[in-house]
């Protein structure tokens, strides 16, 4: 009995079936959403509602029907109308990469569990290197997220720059890390996770542009130090999330050099640049950096997750989490590019380095440089659109395609504009037809967008615009 269910489970017939049914319905979905035929990016339902229908459906529903209510109940991030967090419309391609990875499923920890992945993701961060500007000592390795990222970054800066061996003895005096305090919270929880606490965390305020205030780095540190903290690494945002801006990294660099601290570049969003011939000047100074952090599910038109850790000197890399499983791994100098399990936390790790090949190998790195420039200037239109209108406040010109904007009523005091501005996500989030975020700078709630679909247009935005100015005005 149990032997013929599993037959079933495993049956490469149904396979075949499904498979088929799934990628034309998927395919119907890309031309639906692409093209914008059907109006709403989002079909909002009340998350208790939400979670009630999938527990009558689990027991009650119809099992044919699984894949078309999934896609229904979500988000449709190949919307033009989607222009909400930072997640990439991923190319159809990777999605075939993605079920590749998923069937074949070869852990790439050890070599022989995933010799292809492992050989194609050592070409793969070789390559990004290279466009960094490093050198030929410079190594890495790609890890699921950014946020796992930017702790293992953080984790080898410590190793190579602290005195003590922390690895193995532990915390033995309070460390310290400085960063902007508009960085992505995730720096922020990594340096908890490490021990850091409240007063390892330096915060460097940033200017009226919100990109970190250079000028206050010296007094920043000076004061750490007379407190007794040992800052061991500095991190410039590429951009921050909320605002899309630019840290001055070739300043930062400078800092680090002349303090003899890890350099690390958060450039989870905006790192992508490099390939963008337009706009990688916003990088300047990013080949300086101890390493770096660059997502593939941002600007590169990647499923989640895929994030590239790059580093300088790659011995940083190989000895980050210094500790031998005998039953796996060897000692052996040569081998260490090959059994990534030396040198992430991921013990097993989909194939992930195969979206990466694919897209370079069908399309050469023009479509980043296509992707990241296009979106880019589409986030510099939908700017300039509403700049032109006399009740929209722009929070300052975008560096990147992400805009932070509101609507402005004179007659309205601090709170309730803030609260206006509220609503008007609110009503956009249950409206359906648009999807965008919010955030807060300095106390004042914005209305967020971040154009992430290349078929976005200025019709869409100013479709936008308009909603929002029948709401307040109805």
């Amino acid at each position: 009995m149990h032997k013929k269910l599993l037959q079933q489970v495993y049956s490469s017939s149904d396979f075949n079936t499904n498979g088929h049914a799934l990628i034309d319905q998927l395919t119907a979905h890309l031309e639906d959403k692409l093209n914008g035929k059907s109006p709403n990016a989002i079909h909002w339902n009340d998350p208790e509602d939400e979670l009630q229908f999938w527990k009558d459906f689990l027991y009650h529903g119809n099992s044919k029907n699984l894949f078309q209510e999934i896609n229904k109940r979500t988000t449709h991030i190949h919307h033009p109308h989607y222009l909400g967090h930072q997640v990439s419309p991923p190319a159809p391609i990777t999605a075939l990469t993605g079920l590749l990875s998923s069937l074949l499923n070869n852990g790439t920890a050890v070599y022989e569990m995933g010799m292809s992945s492992n050989a194609i993701e050592r070409i793969i961060i070789e390559a990004i290197c290279n466009k960094i500007g490093f050198n030929n000592n410079a190594g890495g390795f790609l890890t699921s997220g950014g946020t796992l990222a930017n702790l293992t970054a953080l984790l080898s800066a410590r190793k190579a720059i602290t005195n003590k061996d922390i690895w193995n003895d532990g915390n033995q005096n309070q460390l310290g890390i400085m960063v902007s305090e508009e960085a992505h919270y995730c720096v922020d929880r990594a340096a908890r996770i490490m021990g850091l606490g409240n007063q390892g965390i330096i915060k460097v305020p940033v200017t009226k542009d919100f990109a970190m205030d250079t000028h206050v780095l010296e007094a920043k540190f000076k004061e750490a130090q007379e407190s007794g903290i040992e800052v061991f690494a500095i991190i410039g945002s590429a951009p921050s999330t909320a605002t899309g801006i630019f840290d001055n990294l070739e300043c930062i660099s400078e800092f680090a050099q002349e303090h003899n601290i890890w350099f690390h570049v958060d450039g989870a969003h905006g790192g992508a640049g490099i390939y963008s011939e337009k706009y990688k000047h916003t990088l300047k100074g990013i080949a300086q950096a101890d390493s770096v952090v660059i997502d593939g599910h941002k600007m590169m038109m990647m499923p989640a997750l895929t994030t590239a850790l790059l580093f300088k000197d790659e011995k940083n890399a190989k000895a980050t989490f210094s500790q031998k499983a005998d039953y796996l791994l060897t000692d052996s100098e040569h081998e260490d590019w090959y059994n990534s399990g030396k040198r992430t936390f991921e013990c097993t790790k989909n194939m992930m380095a195969i979206h990466w090949f694919t897209l370079l190998n069908l399309y050469g790195e023009e479509v980043f440089d296509a992707n990241v420039t296009l979106l880019y200037d589409l986030g510099s239109l939908f700017a300039d659109l509403i700049e032109a209108e006399p009740n929209f406040d722009l929070a300052l010109r975008p560096m990147s395609n992400i805009v932070c904007f509101r609507y402005v009523n004179p007659n309205f005091n601090f709170e309730e504009q803030n609260n206006l501005n509220i609503k008007i996500r609110q009503y956009l989030l249950e409206d359906g037809e648009f999807y965008i975020v919010q955030t807060k700078l300095k106390n004042v709630h914005f209305l967020r967008v971040t154009v992430m679909n290349p078929f976005s247009t200025e019709e869409h935005f100013k479709a936008l615009i308009h909603k929002i100015k029948a709401y307040v005005l109805k």
